[in-house]
């Protein structure tokens, strides 16, 4: 066996937990962690473990890369979840901001953080056994056998909790946001494990999209960022605006300057190179000049409604909030078609 790493399988986004009757083969339903997605493969001589936009992760974890490779009790790919947990127990919650603050570029500085907060694999799939692959499995079969695997193997490997009671899944979502977990996951028991395709279904408290953060325009006051635009691919790999953010508080504005200087153009004099944004017949007279930035860096927003017709471009309606950086995201995978679309309905049924 080799690291022969396969792109995760991916979700879909739905407002409410699907029923599980409408599905032949019903669903499994799991909590979503809130974490590095991550496919681990151990091929008994070393440990790699591969990011969603296939960057790689094993540097930043080594204490997961040598656990692993003790506890696994043989060769294998799991797909899972990274997270760390902060707190004492009995009140422990998942850490964003402790997560990603390994995403750094000092080997010391990472050998210092995974022994002060290490690092957990939550696995929800089995994709490998030694040579034989599980992809054309269906994910019942999967998940017993992922069961099986990680029977007798402790901490800091876990097996995700999973069920196909709709009302037990309905529980999750309300309670273990209170964890740091985000939602819940709903997986059809009879498919496949399809790579890089959106098969299962996602249900979050809010609608969330990881986007690129493509310029900024100054505050009005000429001090600091006042909107940071950010932008999404389309299936051909070009790269499209689709809103801003803002709402930041000044320290903010002015912190935002120094963190996207390393992305911004300067001329051969040094001055910052500029650019105009698209004008409308709301903006005719508005200043429109923008920062452009090198499309390197992932963030994730929160936005209510899009606008534009699917088979196009477009646009979130409103500007919409920072939620984090995503430091383990490749930008040309923040794609359109990860976007809660609502479906098409008549205007004469709304009004009838």
């Amino acid at each position: 066996m080799d690291h022969d790493i396969p792109a995760p399988m991916l979700a879909k986004a739905v407002p409410a937990i699907p029923d599980p009757a409408k599905f032949p083969g019903g669903l499994v339903f799991e909590p979503k962690w809130d974490g590095f997605r991550v496919i681990a493969s151990w091929d008994g001589e070393s440990v790699e473990l591969g990011s969603r936009g296939a960057k790689p992760l094993t540097r930043y974890f080594p204490e997961l890369s040598e656990a692993l490779a003790q506890i696994l009790p043989g060769p294998c790919v799991i797909d899972g979840e990274i997270v760390i947990a902060v707190g004492e127990p009995g009140s422990q919650r998942l850490s964003w901001d402790t997560l990603s603050q390994r995403i750094h570029p000092a080997a010391s500085r990472i050998a210092k953080l995974s022994a002060e907060t290490p690092a957990m694999l939550i696995a929800f799939d089995l994709l490998q056994v030694g040579d034989e692959s599980l992809l054309d499995r269906p994910f019942r079969e999967r998940r017993a056998r992922l069961e099986a695997l990680l029977a007798d193997v402790p901490h800091p490997l876990h097996l995700t909790r999973a069920t196909d009671d709709r009302e037990l899944a309905e529980q999750w979502l309300a309670e273990f946001e209170g964890a740091g977990l985000d939602g819940v996951v709903a997986k059809p028991a009879d498919q496949p494990y399809a790579p890089g395709k959106r098969t299962m279904l996602k249900i979050k408290h809010a609608r969330t999209a990881d986007v690129v953060a493509v310029g900024y325009r100054v505050h009005k006051s000429g001090q600091g960022v006042g909107s940071l635009l950010v932008g999404l691919y389309d299936e051909a790999g070009e790269l499209h605006s689709v809103g801003g953010v803002s709402a930041f508080s000044d320290k903010r504005r002015l912190e935002l300057i120094d963190e996207l200087e390393p992305l911004v153009s300067r001329d051969a004099d040094g001055a910052i190179v500029t650019a105009e944004g698209e004008r409308s017949r709301f903006s005719s007279s508005k200043d429109v000049a923008f920062v452009p930035l090198r499309p390197e860096r992932v963030l994730e927003v929160r936005y209510d409604q899009l606008e534009g017709d699917p088979a196009f471009r477009m646009r979130f309606r409103h500007t919409v909030q920072f939620e984090r950086w995503r430091p383990d995201r490749d930008a040309e995978s923040c794609r359109f078609s990860q976007l809660d679309v609502p479906a098409k309905y008549d205007l004469g049924d709304v009004i009838d």
